[in-house]
């Protein structure tokens, strides 16, 4: 995967801008913080953030995709306050689960999702390259 950085653009932190990758694509549905037995893993959106990338992971594993296949993430939050005041943990998460892959992304506020207790849903995209 190569990242995009226009010339005299700040280099993003925790995130790229563009990335361009040549392979098969492999999308997910947007994954919860819920355990295989579809309860969600915890009250809040750390707990549930580690939960949502481990199951993207699994997901991602069925394609023979990793974490270094991520080209493209959206985000979607119930509060980007909590969001905001989480910023450190969620690094540290992110770290622990995805390594030094710093794909796309996008990160929504929204005011509900269709899981009444979930923090946070996350879609992915990956390229496995040929």
């Amino acid at each position: 995967m190569k990242t995009l950085l226009p010339p005299g653009w700040p280099r993003p932190k925790g995130y790229s801008n563009g990335v361009t990758e040549k392979g098969r694509l492999v999308i997910t549905a947007g994954v919860i913080g819920w355990d295989a037995a579809e309860r969600i893993v915890a009250p809040d959106l750390p707990a549930q953030l580690r939960q949502v990338l481990a199951n993207i992971l699994e997901i991602l594993a069925e394609a023979g995709a990793g974490p270094e296949h991520v080209v493209r993430m959206t985000w979607y939050v119930v509060d980007l306050d909590e969001y905001r005041a989480a910023l450190p943990e969620i690094g540290a998460i992110w770290r622990e689960a995805m390594g030094r892959t710093y794909p796309a992304m996008a990160v929504v506020g929204v005011t509900g999702l269709v899981e009444p207790a979930a923090r946070i849903e996350i879609e992915a995209m990956a390229v496995v390259p040929e």
